[in-house]
């Protein structure tokens, strides 16, 4: 008996089936580029930019540098996430990654790195040659540095500070074209404000981490001790020290110094928080306050440059 099944309505049924596929991959995409945290680093390459080359800039280089910069995370996120996928599927956080759950090959995941980070440094050396060597510099320490030392040594936090913080740097010097003074004080502000950021959210995962083998609290043996929250409070010491810098150079103005020094503070009182009870909820309260350090601290600089018109490069 010959099929009566009406032409339109298969093809009705093969795009309904073809759609959660369609959404699928697009999500395993977003996930195998850690779609939010490649925005959060894109979002300070975007304000050293704007710090630096203000409204000068055209909204073709913003839009080369969002392209470019974006592109370069995420291949260093795909590669890290090949690298990890053996232990990525032992912990809880981690275990719904593409490449962890077999939804997406290595072939396929190595491929889409390697597209990105073409398409990426292409768009990153079009400014000038050193903001494509940094942007070189940030993909291949933290896929091929930071990544495998994750499992030997609490060190891994010293190196992945350094491609961590190079984004606001790479913003910088593609206005610039050169590593100016301002491009140091954004980096040492980044740099230094990711260990404190770091060992609250590594206290928070701790048992998960554990679970792949990471060890990566600066303790012996990677334990939860009031160490922890005494080194996050010198590093937020230092981050003062910075802004101190930041004035004394003439690159901000004694109100973004006090502004910066006033946010510095509350994120070091979070830090003895956490030194002196020692808990998960201290470590939480840390660990959110950092989220808003970098971005607010970022924003003080950029409107300060704005409307004082400090900042001048050196």
């Amino acid at each position: 008996m010959r099929s009566t099944v009406h032409p339109r309505k298969s093809s009705a049924s093969a795009e309904v089936v073809a759609a959660p596929r369609w959404r699928q991959w697009v999500r395993d995409w977003a996930l195998l580029v850690k779609f939010r945290l490649s925005l959060m680093v894109l979002f300070s390459a975007l304000i050293s930019f704007g710090i630096v080359g203000g409204s000068q800039a055209a909204w073709s280089s913003w839009l080369l540098l969002a392209l470019g910069g974006f592109l370069v995370t995420g291949a260093a996120n795909a590669l890290n996430q090949v690298l990890e996928r053996e232990y990525d599927i032992l912990m809880k956080r981690t275990a719904n990654r593409p490449v962890a759950a077999g939804r997406m090959s290595v072939p396929n995941a190595v491929l889409l790195a390697g597209l990105m980070a073409v398409v990426g440094l292409s768009a990153l050396a079009f400014f000038n040659p050193l903001t494509g060597f940094l942007g070189t510099l940030s993909l291949v320490t933290y896929a091929f540095l930071y990544t495998p030392l994750k499992r030997y040594s609490p060190l891994a936090v010293l190196v992945g500070a350094v491609p961590g913080a190079l984004p606001v740097v790479i913003g910088a010097v593609a206005w610039e074209g050169h590593w100016s003074s301002m491009a140091s004080m954004l980096f040492v502000m980044q740099f230094l404000w990711q260990f404190p950021h770091f060992w609250a959210v590594a206290w928070v995962a701790d048992e998960d981490y554990k679970k792949a083998g990471f060890y990566l609290l600066p303790t012996r043996a990677g334990w939860k001790t009031p160490t922890v929250g005494m080194l996050s409070f010198s590093f937020c010491l230092l981050l003062l020290l910075n802004a101190v810098f930041g004035y004394a150079a003439g690159l901000i103005s004694l109100w973004a110094m006090l502004a910066l020094c006033l946010i510095n503070l509350y994120f070091a009182s979070k830090c003895w928080a956490l030194y002196r009870t020692g808990t998960d909820q201290a470590a939480r309260r840390q660990m959110f306050a950092s989220f808003l350090h970098l971005p607010l601290s970022l924003l003080i600089v950029l409107i300060d440059v704005a409307v004082a018109g400090s900042g001048s490069p050196l």
